[in-house]
């Protein structure tokens, strides 16, 4: 393992993480605030990490493995989410470190569940540095990086496969650093058109950015308590649009900026997604004009707002929709699990992910049926191959199990069976609020500290998918496993008295099984010669 490598990036992160803070303390001098203070001690503390870091682990070998990769993004988060808690705990105005460091996760990993009870009370810059945290965890911390970095080189391919979301990650251009200024700058180009339409609705500009960054990063975090409820029909309207803008794979605007219109449209991640986004609005429009008595215009704007709003994971409100008909809520609560595009700025399962499991159940009923029948999984027009099923597949029974676990632990609050289990598919698909008492009127303030520990890691590992943090918390990634040849050279030294085989008593399980694993290598290729 390549420990140098992997403490060096992360301090570049710790590095960028307290540059990027230079925004937020601009804000609180602006606004002549105490939390400018706690902003510069951050500052002070996160790059004097990020160098010392650099300082004692020198880089040498540039070459990064998978491993490194998954370890790379995973510590980089939970310590990114510990410094970005810091201004809130120096400030005092959250005191509680578990408190501030479950709403900085939510806030970078663009969940925006909260702990605030009156959001409104919180100083400018502390909201600012809130809503800020979606939009750079939105796009990804590490890519962000390797964008303006200029050490980076293409060599970084597993470290941005673990940060970026979705079944497979590929690159644009043939240079991954042309790849990640190209995300960057169409994330920013789209960034700054929503909030030329905000400021041309009237929006102040303070509450523009914040809401640019929330809707951006489909985060969701409100600088009000009502969230979005008590701006006009209009802004309503241009979050709702954008919110599904940033929903889309960014693959897309890509074709787009092309000229590949026609590419872009026959997508057909892009039209499952608006499909299931059309056909679940339509359903809670005419269940809450039948059932609740609403105007038309009323029903379209706060159907089309809500399904917008937890399709892409995004978490804003313009109504409480705990108090609506059962069959409006059935149909967000499954829209919690399908999320976004993949290659978007948004969490959940995926639209694509969903689509190959569709398929390959699809495939295998008909295998079921016609045994002999060679059948394939296609996606956007090419085979799919059974690895990236396998993995698919995989992926969807850690998701299903980690979630019940996660459910479990949170019994011990002894909360209600739907707070709970909402609470848990909110956090871990990075959507925000749930039903019942963590609804989009209330928040998360009465779990315990343990229960949000566990929140604060369902968030984790929903917006890193999962194999990042486990292989990271994973005791045995960590052992230095000593190499087969030096295990054969070794060896070698003491041979059995008939000289048939090696000596292998005095080895671990783990020893014995690498050896046999060589041994067995070796005979192939003899064979093969």
């Amino acid at each position: 393992m390549n420990r140098s490598m992997i403490f060096s990036m992360i301090g570049q992160v710790c590095v960028v993480i307290g540059a990027l803070m230079l925004l937020p303390l601009g804000v609180s001098i602006y606004f002549h605030e105490r939390c400018a203070l706690a902003f510069l001690i951050t500052m002070l503390i996160s790059i004097g990490i990020g160098m010392t870091l650099q300082l004692i682990f020198k880089k040498g070998d540039q070459v990064i493995y998978a491993k490194e990769g998954f370890i790379i993004v995973a510590l980089s988060w939970i310590i990114l989410s510990a410094i970005g808690a810091l201004p809130f705990v120096i400030s005092h105005e959250i005191p509680n470190f578990i408190d501030a460091f479950f709403e900085t996760v939510s806030g970078f990993t663009t969940t925006g569940s909260s702990i605030l009870r009156n959001v409104e009370r919180l100083s400018k810059g502390l909201l600012f540095w809130r809503s800020f945290t979606h939009w750079i965890g939105g796009m990804g911390v590490i890519v962000f990086m390797m964008a303006i970095v200029p050490s980076q080189n293409d060599r970084n391919m597993h470290v941005m496969r673990a940060e970026v979301p979705g079944p497979t990650v590929g690159k644009l251009v043939p240079r991954l650093r042309d790849t990640a200024r190209i995300l960057y700058l169409l994330y920013i180009a789209l960034s700054i058109v929503e909030m030329v339409f905000l400021l041309a609705g009237g929006m102040p500009l303070f509450d523009s950015l914040c809401h640019m960054f929330g809707t951006a990063g489909t985060g969701g975090f409100g600088i009000k308590a009502d969230s979005i409820t008590s701006y006009s029909p209009y802004l309503q309207w241009v979050i709702t649009i954008f919110m599904l803008l940033f929903g889309v794979n960014f693959n897309i605007y890509y074709l787009i900026v092309r000229g590949q219109l026609g590419a872009a449209i026959k997508s057909t991640e892009l039209r499952c997604y608006l499909g299931i986004w059309l056909a679940a609005t339509v359903l809670i429009v005419f269940n809450l004009v039948n059932r609740l008595h609403l105007p038309l215009e009323m029903a379209v704007r706060q159907a089309a707002f809500q399904t917008s709003s937890i399709m892409t994971t995004t978490g804003y409100g313009t109504t409480d929709f705990n108090l609506w008909p059962q069959l409006s809520k059935t149909i967000l609560f499954f829209l919690m699990f399908i999320g976004a595009c993949a290659g978007s700025t948004g969490g959940g399962l995926k639209v694509s992910r969903v689509m190959m499991l569709a398929s390959d159940i699809k495939r295998e009923l008909r295998h079921l049926l016609h045994p002999r029948s060679v059948q394939i999984v296609k996606f956007e027009g090419k085979r799919v191959d059974n690895q990236t099923l396998r993995s698919v597949n995989a992926y969807f029974t850690l998701y299903i199990v980690l979630m019940l676990v996660m459910v479990m632990l949170l019994a011990f609050d002894d909360s209600d069976f739907e707070t709970d289990v909402t609470a848990v598919v909110a956090c871990f698909n990075n959507i925000g609020p749930g039903f019942g008492a963590v609804g989009p009127a209330s928040n998360f303030a009465d779990y315990s500290g343990f229960s949000k520990l566990v929140l604060s890691a369902a968030m984790l590992l929903g917006r890193l998918e999962i194999y990042p943090i486990l292989i990271a918390l994973t005791p045995s990634t960590w052992v230095k496993m000593p190499s087969v040849s030096w295990q054969m050279n070794t060896l070698k030294k003491r041979r059995n008295p008939s000289g048939d085989d090696f000596e292998t008593r005095n080895l671990s399980f783990f020893q014995k099984v690498k050896l046999e694993i060589s041994k067995r290598k070796n005979r192939k290729t003899l064979d093969g010669k």
